[in-house]
């Protein structure tokens, strides 16, 4: 009998985008995992990305918003068994290059 073939862990970034009041970015999922659920704005790492390079991309691409201060916060190492699905998500932090600017929906 094989043993069970099991993907690669994939990498994820998710990034707490913060404002001078504090408040922060969220999003409804609209992916397969996590579809409908709240969730931070990022994405997975391509090849040779430093997280912070990342972040400010991933950022930019769903939200239109400009960071700074990018910083590592902490990591999790997770494995959906049902979905057969192994995460490591590093959690980034960063403020608004600009306090006027508002997220948009800018993926679909």
């Amino acid at each position: 009998m094989a043993a069970p073939t099991h993907p690669d862990p994939r990498i994820g970034v998710g990034v707490f985008v913060t404002n001078a009041e504090g408040k922060f970015v969220l999003g409804k999922r609209k992916g397969s995992h996590g579809a409908d659920t709240w969730a931070l704005p990022g994405g997975h790492l391509e090849f040779g990305e430093s997280f912070e390079t990342c972040a400010e991309r991933e950022i930019l691409e769903e939200t239109g918003l400009k960071i700074r201060n990018i910083h590592y916060l902490t990591a999790t190492n997770t494995v959906f068994v049902a979905e057969n699905k192994h995460y490591v998500t590093i959690f980034m932090g960063a403020t608004l290059e600009n306090e006027q600017d508002q997220p948009q929906v800018r993926l679909i």
